[in-house]
């Protein structure tokens, strides 16, 4: 794809300016600090990087990024020494990372009154690219996704927009059924994750900080156990992407043959109901997505991710509180029974610490990421426990998986939530997918002609791959929880805080140790009980 001639100027560069920026920055390393009153040298080209996948920083920097102008009121000084003092009482000990803290990466334009201007004017403008990358590009442009580069120069309003985009998605839809699953009392558990995920997120930073050239979730994995680590944190991450995007087609199914039940198709003798017949339809309405190289519109895009989250909460305020819905059930104080099926699904609302490294990464200022972190987390869980609570009371034991569902197909407050939660997917699945098929392309040979024919070979298998997993466990609530169970469990609670003794080993205190044990000790008891118990419910249903 051509760039106009105002994206050209933008991102390409003369070679007598990138000679004379080269000469200013040998003397001018302390324009590129994390503060201002800190000097470190120039980041070299890490290892890490060179390393598979090397697409993953910029896959998902597509994927949790929410371009967007500043947000003032959640940038306030006194916000951010709000967070920054709630995090000096933690059991973090900044000494041990003082003069460890890595440089910024440069940014290619100088920090000049020039610069300022285009940082107001261009708020909107997709990253900004180098000068090899943009070369690069031109030389292949197959890989054009493999080239964006976020600079950092994230505000903390976008920061704080990012987190929550990454934060809070689906999984707010079946936090009732989560209650129904495990009974009032499981919402403890979900404000114990909350606060153990907030941990874990400033480990993954405490790790990023260990030492220069680590910016990614897969980074850290291999600072702490090696290519082994790196390797196998990939995969894990990869997987819950992927199956995250087998629960989109599941929403797609469940919603839409909710608005129209009576929809269904003969082909041949074969009989399609709504189910199958609109997943189908979903999974050919996204597929062309998919195979889109450049996905920085739909980024764009998908920052309405946060404003659905928002209406679709607001609809069953608005159905519950206004318009007085309640169907009478039984509710429970404690369903042991089925109590680890609930533990996955509150697993699953904090699964965006894939996306925490990049944030953190991307942040002009990163001394405000524990600010950021816990406005992120005190939001998404008050939305969290208020859907909960309200959701539950309004439905009780009746509440299916989604609690769109629930709700009267009457009231135009009902259409809007389901017809915003059919909606969004449609960006969000193309972003999800994106880095699982770049990190599998990254196998095949950069000089074979062939490269876009494979390209869309693969990208199409992975999408109906999920169409059919989608059809053969159609269970919405009971997918996300184990995923939330073998999954999430690892990458939120478990590998952070492995990889944090492994990395700062004899240089954290007892009480830090004795945290991180217990977290890991919660993590790997409710993966396993949990997996087991979502595990028996799929086959159960199946079977039923």
């Amino acid at each position: 794809m051509k760039n106009s001639a105002s994206e050209t100027s933008f991102y390409v560069e003369s070679d007598e300016e990138d000679a004379e920026r080269e000469i200013q920055n040998e003397g001018n390393d302390s324009d590129y600090s994390i503060d201002s009153n800190e000097n470190h040298p120039q980041r070299k080209p890490s290892s890490y990087s060179m390393q598979w996948p090397q697409s993953y920083r910029q896959s998902i920097d597509l994927y949790g990024s929410v371009p967007s102008p500043s947000i003032g009121f959640l940038g306030t000084p006194s916000l951010s020494r709000l967070g920054s003092s709630f995090v000096s009482s933690t059991l973090i000990r900044r000494q041990h990372t003082a003069e460890k803290l890595p440089p910024v990466k440069k940014p290619l334009l100088q920090p000049e009154a020039d610069e300022k201007q285009r940082r107001s004017s261009h708020g909107l403008l997709p990253p900004l690219v180098s000068r090899k990358s943009s070369i690069r590009k031109e030389k292949d442009a197959s890989k054009v996704c493999h080239e964006i580069e976020f600079a950092g120069q994230c505000t903390f309003g976008q920061a704080v927009l990012n987190g929550i985009n990454a934060l809070c998605g689906v999984g707010i839809l079946s936090i009732p059924y989560a209650v129904r699953e495990g009974g009032w009392v499981g919402i403890g558990i979900l404000l114990m994750f909350a606060v153990f995920s907030f941990y874990t997120g400033l480990l993954l930073r405490y790790c990023l900080d260990s030492e220069p050239g680590l910016e990614t979730y897969p980074d850290i994995g291999q600072a702490a156990f090696g290519t082994t680590g790196r390797i196998a944190i990939s995969i894990i991450l990869y997987s819950e992407l992927y199956a995250c995007c087998i629960e989109y087609i599941i929403l797609e199914s469940d919603n839409l043959s909710s608005l129209f039940p009576d929809a269904h198709l003969s082909l041949g003798g074969i009989e399609l109901n709504a189910h199958i017949l609109f997943a189908l339809f979903a999974t050919l309405a996204i597929l062309p997505t998919v195979w889109l190289r450049d996905l920085r519109i739909l980024s764009y895009i998908s920052a309405g991710g946060v404003i659905a989250s928002i209406v679709v909460v607001l609809c069953l305020f608005w159905v519950g509180l206004l318009d007085n819905v309640a169907i009478p059930s039984q509710r429970s104080t404690l369903n042991l029974a089925t109590l680890p099926v609930a533990m996955g699904l509150y697993g699953y609302c904090y699964s965006g610490h894939a996306v925490f490294p990049n944030l953190y990464t991307a942040m002009a200022n990163r001394n405000q990421f524990p600010a950021v972190l816990l406005t992120c987390f005190v939001i998404c869980t008050a939305m969290y426990v208020g859907v909960a609570v309200v959701g539950y009371l309004m439905f009780g034991d009746g509440t299916l998986s989604q609690y769109t569902l629930n709700m009267p197909q009457s009231l135009v407050a009902t259409k809007i939530a389901m017809w915003t939660t059919v909606v969004n997917p449609f960006t969000k699945y193309p972003l999800n997918m994106a880095p699982v098929a770049l990190c599998m392309e990254e196998l095949i040979p950069s000089n074979d002609r062939k490269f876009y024919v494979y390209s869309i070979l693969i990208r199409t298998a992975l999408v109906f791959s999920t169409l059919l997993v989608g059809l053969l466990i159609p269970f919405f609530g009971l997918v996300m929880s184990l995923i939330g169970s073998l999954l999430t469990m690892f990458v939120t609670l478990i590998i952070p805080c492995a990889c944090f003794l492994s990395i700062w080993r004899g240089r954290v205190s007892r009480l830090q140790v004795a945290f991180c044990i217990t977290i890991m000790t919660v993590g790997i008891a409710a993966s396993v009980i949990g997996s087991y118990s979502a595990i028996s419910e799929i086959i159960e249903s199946l079977r039923g």
